[in-house]
């Protein structure tokens, strides 16, 4: 999935917030935005889908997180809960898409997200054929409409610019491996 649909998913998963708790709704979508592009941070290790993926330990951390929002909400707890809520299901979601490859679309790769305490790599389920393709277009489109709907302001702008930045790596997805330097591949 793209990197923007991930932190689009994090931020639907937050706006539950403009209806049970409004003022929180803001550091709810920071922090689930955050959340939810962290764990791609680890692409410039060299180890990406694995140092900072965690789809199975990571709800050892965002369950009690959520509970802690909920027991006693505060901008602390809120942002911890939607934090790693948006870590742990970004990971858990690279799952559905494709291997861990430059060109995905091309099946090579039985890697989609590495599980720590199994101990080995989770295989792609390719329901979303690859990042960039037009029904990763279509779920972050999706996703986003409640976000647009509840939100005003900064977190309705960058989830549209977003979006755009979406519609232009969708349309140019499939060439990128040719403009990709060897070593970054």
């Amino acid at each position: 999935m793209m990197n923007t649909t991930h932190g689009a998913i994090g931020v639907a998963m937050a706006s539950v917030t403009v209806l049970v708790a409004p003022e929180f709704a803001a550091v709810a979508a920071v922090a689930a935005l955050l959340g939810s592009v962290f764990p791609d941070l680890d692409l410039f290790f060299g180890t990406h889908r694995k140092t900072l993926h965690f789809p199975i330990v990571g709800w050892v951390v965002a369950l009690p997180a959520t509970v802690w929002a909920v027991l006693a909400p505060s901008v602390e707890s809120v942002g911890a809960a939607f934090f790693a809520l948006g870590a742990t299901v970004h990971a858990v979601t690279d799952a559905a898409g494709a291997g861990h490859e430059l060109r995905p679309w091309e099946r090579t790769s039985q890697r989609a997200v590495y599980a720590h305490v199994l101990g080995r790599w989770i295989a792609p389920r390719r329901w979303i054929r690859y990042d960039g393709a037009p029904e990763d277009l279509v779920l972050m489109g999706g996703v986003t409409l409640p976000v647009l709907v509840l939100y005003d302001g900064l977190v309705r702008n960058v989830m549209l610019l977003a979006l755009v930045i979406s519609v232009v790596y969708t349309t140019y997805r499939k060439r990128m491996p040719d403009l990709t330097p060897d070593w970054l591949g």
